[in-house]
């Protein structure tokens, strides 16, 4: 550590991300990401765009956000995009997070929420999930605070119905809730609609998963128009520019081409429910996923030998190190051919 470097930041843990190896080639179901390509609109606007990227990109991403307001059917002043929609995240607990106004979030969940609060010097509130990896609202009654809850959650795949949700959000105006949808696309429902009808609720979503554009780097903020100003405030004392011509346009495509995007969604959701049959046929304990991954456990094989046993094989799944976790694995959900191969590989490891 150098002797520049801020003593603020000393406690700081950062976010690990999944590993991304170059000593061979993987079947890599580590991270979460779609097995399949970006929409071909997408792909052909982004190409398009190239050729304007001596020029800055619109900070208002205008065009971006009027197809969005259109989809989504919502006003073009309660959408703000972001570079992935962990910008998002850092904006909201930016915008809103202080000493007397904690971060509040579970202690298996998505592990950016407790890195923005540590970063940002703020207090925190974390609330343990139930035996069964459930989130209880329950829980989190009479707390007030910046309340992040990722529906479906990760890394367990489970989601929380939208009428809890919604009961949640309305029982305490003065608490705002932060509803991280990463997932929703592949089974959860979506808190979007809501947010024209609650000033305390903020939605986030990505392009990154159930649109195939992690690469690229585009998440989207929901909320009424003060809370989006107040984010958009934020966004503007820090990087105007932070969505790129290129992925700008990738994100329109994307939103335009409904039907290869539904498609894609229906693929994984149903290669996901084959492929937990089959585990739970092979002895695994599943917990029901609404997500592109599955949260596993295996009868006979501890998660960390498991997780290298596979990595051998050249199969790449996650693994937690924390002690209620480590035996556990998350297995992304990829293409059905990948998904055979990884059970016919588990068979032999089990044999």
């Amino acid at each position: 550590m150098s002797r520049f470097f801020s003593s603020r930041n000393k406690d700081v843990t950062p976010y690990t991300p999944g590993e991304q190896p170059k000593d061979m080639q993987y079947i890599k179901l580590n991270t979460n990401e779609n097995p399949f390509p970006p929409s071909p609109e997408a792909a052909r606007r982004a190409a398009e765009e190239t050729l304007r990227n001596n020029i800055y990109s619109d900070p208002r991403c205008t065009d971006l956000v009027a197809e969005a307001a259109e989809v989504f059917g919502l006003d073009k002043d309660q959408l703000l995009f972001t570079n992935g929609s962990d910008e998002i995240l850092d904006f909201a607990v930016r915008a809103f997070g202080s000493e007397s106004y904690p971060i509040i979030f579970p202690d298996i969940s998505y592990g950016f929420y407790s890195v923005f609060a540590s970063i940002h010097g703020l207090p925190s509130v974390v609330i343990p999930l139930t035996e069964s990896f459930e989130i209880d609202l329950e829980d989190y009654k009479g707390l007030r605070g910046l309340t992040m809850i990722a529906n479906p959650n990760a890394p367990t795949g489970i989601a929380i119905g939208r009428d809890r949700l919604e009961a949640f959000i309305a029982e305490d105006p003065d608490r705002l809730v932060l509803v991280d949808e990463a997932y929703v696309d592949f089974g959860g429902e979506s808190c979007v609609p809501l947010v024209k009808k609650y000033d305390n609720l903020i939605v986030t979503q990505t392009f990154s998963k159930s649109r195939s554009m992690a690469g690229a780097r585009l998440g989207m903020g929901f909320a009424c128009r003060e809370l989006i100003a107040e984010m958009d405030a934020i966004k503007y004392s820090t990087n105007p520019y932070n969505v790129n011509r290129m992925t700008m346009a990738a994100g329109i495509g994307a939103l335009k081409d409904r039907e290869y995007f539904e498609g894609c969604c229906r693929e994984i959701c149903r290669v996901r429910d084959w492929f937990t049959e089959e585990l739970k046929a092979m002895g695994f304990e599943v917990l029901p996923s609404c997500a592109n991954f599955v949260f596993a456990k295996s009868s006979r094989i501890g998660g960390n030998e498991l997780y290298l046993g596979l990595k051998e094989r050249g199969i790449l799944v996650r693994h937690f190190e924390t002690e209620r976790l480590k035996d556990w694995n998350r297995i992304s959900i990829g293409t059905e051919e990948q998904m055979r191969t990884l059970v016919e590989t588990l068979r032999e490891m089990e044999a």
